[in-house]
């Protein structure tokens, strides 16, 4: 999964400010109200280190899922309630309302996979809304991305929406996560920190291959067994 892939997904909007602001931030995400540098890039980041989508390339994952959920919310919530939401503002949301917890988390060289950074004092959440309004973003998108966690009350149908797809791919992604680990658990028999092994297997073979697997136990552990570091023979 490539940034390409959220600037394809950001042409997508018509409003032409708006999909020019989406665009600007993709291509240039540096955020302009600080001169700390990023420790990883956004390709790289996970969406969290360990509660979902901690592999890497796991925000970028993330984004595109919650994309395609908020669209889809925004077709059912037209459909069957004739309820109609600003589908501009859902896309742009969907694809900025993380983008910057890149600048959250490096690696962790120690434990392996990654770390929130002991230097950086911005949340994710802030920092997006102090960027679009330095950008000079209109109102309505500052409004929906402030929605999504929780900055400022759900007032729009786009921030709820938002809020909905965001809280439903974190909750998959957690999930699928666990599920994974819990298959995996046998490999700490041996010392494997089956966490760790996981997130290198994703790095390397890609998630999609892993997931693949998950119906078979067998055929996951073989391919995460490979990048199985042993925790006993480390603490000795």
């Amino acid at each position: 999964m490539s940034l390409d892939m959220l600037i394809e997904l950001a042409n997508r909007i018509n409003r032409n400010d708006l999909k020019q602001l989406v665009i600007d931030i993709l291509r240039n995400p540096r955020l302009s109200i600080s001169s700390v540098e990023p420790s990883i890039s956004i390709e790289e980041s996970p969406a969290a280190p360990r509660k979902h989508h901690m592999f890497s390339g796991g925000l970028v994952i993330h984004t595109l899922a919650v994309a395609r959920i908020a669209e889809a919310l925004v077709d059912i919530f037209e459909s069957i309630y004739n309820v109609k939401a600003d589908r501009d503002l859902v896309l742009a949301a969907a694809i900025l309302h993380d983008i910057y917890k890149y600048y959250q988390y490096e690696r962790d060289v120690v434990g392996g996979g990654y770390k929130p950074r002991e230097d950086w004092y911005l949340s994710h959440d802030y920092a997006i809304v102090a960027e679009l309004a330095k950008r000079g973003a209109r109102d309505d998108i500052i409004r929906v991305v402030s929605e999504v966690h929780g900055i400022a009350p759900i007032t729009t149908i786009e921030g709820l929406v938002m809020h909905l797809a965001d809280s439903i791919d974190a909750k998959f992604g957690e999930y699928i996560q666990n599920v994974l680990l819990s298959r995996l658990k046998v490999l700490e028999q041996s010392g494997c920190n089956t966490t760790i092994a996981l997130i290198e297997a994703a790095r390397v073979e890609g998630i999609k291959n892993i997931l693949a697997r998950i119906r078979s136990k067998d055929e996951l552990i073989d391919i995460v067994k490979k990048y199985c570091r042993n925790t006993r023979s480390e603490q000795t």
